[in-house]
């Protein structure tokens, strides 16, 4: 990327951001935009990264960075601008909260520049109740059965215990009403009646094996890991920082094991199990994963598919960006390597889904 690149980058987060609410981080980046084409800190500390492809959200990293050093602390000028930080957004304070973060930037080049060298690690938890919806779908198809259930680029790993979140809308509720993790108003206009038939057949589900991959994953129980997921939810967005902080207590309590690997070496180690049905789920993780490791993970969904019996179900679920980088984001339901489903559209964190 060129210089001019770089700010057209940070200006198309911007829009981003925007749409998704994220009204304090949209007029950030319009204005570090602005600052790169000036040759100003942020053009400084983005230098080393201009040639970055777009899969690598060079915008979403240094906007972590940030705010990691607001949530510890090391940006307290700043952090009054930060609702994630007990800061507040008022009209007419764009200025101001520019010029903080600036500073920031131009004093913590160099943590800055170590943050750009972390990939993303949102693990979005809204997206959950998509992925259950899936597996409920499924769960129609095949019979009553226990799960086995691995996740594919799956950070932290806290999706892995979606089984145990509290998923509500108008006319629906599913998952234990004491579970610290809540993701109401699941569905825009009342959950679809496919999905409420499946959960009165199945109130709950009996995991009897659950993991993740991830080349980088995060350790929920670790300061470093918990900052990092704390710091990529965006600073407005309160009600998903307390789904996470549910998610997080949940995961200290029944840590999911995320092992550090590819997906397609973890696939070839999963075989159908008979008795059992075997889900491989993903969410907004495709767009991060190069050419030539996706095809690979397509081959072993395909040979898993191809040694799947009445008796050993394989369902491949997923909620993606369609096309991959496109605006609109999918589930889709796929059995025994038959046809694709879609199954229901949503914002790109989960909340709320809706059925055409």
């Amino acid at each position: 990327m060129t210089v001019e690149q770089a700010a057209t980058s940070l200006e198309g987060q911007a829009v981003s951001c925007a749409r998704m609410a994220a009204h304090r981080y949209a007029d950030l980046l319009r204005r570090a935009a602005d600052d790169v084409r000036a040759g100003g800190p942020c053009a400084d500390v983005l230098a080393g990264y201009l040639d970055a492809p777009v899969d690598a959200v060079v915008p979403i990293r240094l906007l972590g960075g940030v705010h990691a050093l607001v949530l510890t602390g090391r940006a307290p000028a700043l952090a009054r601008f930060y609702p994630s930080a007990g800061g507040r957004q008022t009209p007419g304070d764009e200025a101001a909260a520019w010029e903080a973060f600036r500073a920031v930037v131009d004093a913590e080049r160099e943590t800055l520049r170590g943050w750009l060298r972390r990939p993303p690690q949102t693990n979005e938890v809204g997206r959950a109740h998509l992925l259950v919806a899936g597996l409920l779908h499924t769960l129609r198809e095949v019979g009553d059965r226990p799960v086995r259930l691995f996740e594919l680029g799956a950070s932290a790993g806290l999706n892995l215990n979606a089984d145990r979140f509290r998923i509500e809308a108008t006319n629906f509720a599913w998952g234990p009403a004491d579970s610290p993790v809540r993701l109401p108003d699941a569905w825009r206009g009342g959950a679809p009646e496919w999905l409420r038939e499946a959960a009165r057949a199945h109130p709950e589900l009996t995991v009897v094996e659950r993991s993740g991959c991830d080349v980088t994953p995060l350790d929920p129980a670790s300061d470093d890991g918990v900052l990092a997921l704390r710091a990529y939810v965006w600073p407005e967005h309160t009600a998903r920082a307390a789904r996470l902080d549910g998610a997080l207590e949940l995961a200290r309590r029944l840590p999911p094991p995320v092992t550090a690997i590819g997906a397609a070496d973890f696939l070839t180690g999963i075989d159908p199990r008979p008795g059992t049905l075997t889900v491989v789920w993903h969410s907004v993780m495709r767009q991060y994963v190069p050419a030539e490791e996706w095809t690979r993970v397509l081959a072993e969904l395909d040979r898993l598919a191809a040694a799947a019996g009445d008796d050993s179900p394989v369902a491949h679920l997923f909620f993606e960006p369609q096309p991959p980088h496109g605006r609109h984001f999918e589930l889709h339901a796929r059995l025994n390597g038959g046809p694709e489903h879609l199954l229901a559209t949503a914002h790109p964190h989960g909340l709320p889904a809706w059925t055409r």
